[in-house]
């Protein structure tokens, strides 16, 4: 497992404890996209408004050079929610890999709720599934069910990585 990988889903699907847990894992440094966010972009999302693409713009691109500066194994936790956001990403490390964690609102609701003090309100959750373009054939990367443990995401993550490396291997 020798490039990056962008944990990604709408707010409340795990991506930093996931991201976190992945990156341990495989020993490897771990970066949350919430932490690249101009003040701006976090006092529009607090204020309840969603962030448009030109906010999105040069916060992407910042996580695409963390990416690139991690070529060589990383984990980024990023929403990713719009194909064109993941192809502004591959532009600077083309390639990332992508572990979506994919969830009903109702799932996403409900961990949301835990999450007390975050600066994503739940209101902006029906505008991220709203946006949201899951991983596309095209696209290098799993969506794994977010209704279950850490662990278990964890391992089937590593499990599909795995039959991925063994597939490619045997071509």
């Amino acid at each position: 497992m020798g490039s990056p990988v962008v944990v990604m889903g709408v707010s409340g699907s795990g991506k930093s404890t996931i991201g976190a847990a992945l990156a341990q894992r495989i020993r490897v440094p771990f970066a949350d996209a919430d932490d690249f966010h101009p003040a701006a972009n976090i006092a529009k999302m607090s204020a309840g408004h969603a962030l448009d693409d030109e906010d999105r713009y040069p916060w992407l691109e910042s996580i695409g050079e963390w990416l690139a500066k991690h070529h060589d194994g990383g984990v980024m936790s990023c929403s990713a929610l719009k194909h064109k956001y993941r192809d502004q990403l591959r532009r600077h490390c083309p390639d990332v890999a992508f572990l979506y964690l994919s969830g009903s609102p109702e799932v996403i609701r409900r961990r949301q709720a835990s999450r007390p003090g975050h600066f994503m309100p739940a209101a902006l959750l029906d505008s991220q599934f709203a946006t949201l373009e899951p991983l596309g054939p095209d696209e290098a990367g799993v969506a794994i069910d977010v209704d279950q443990s850490i662990d278990a995401i964890v391992d089937e993550y590593m499990a599909q990585c795995d039959t991925e490396t063994t597939e490619q291997e045997n071509r």
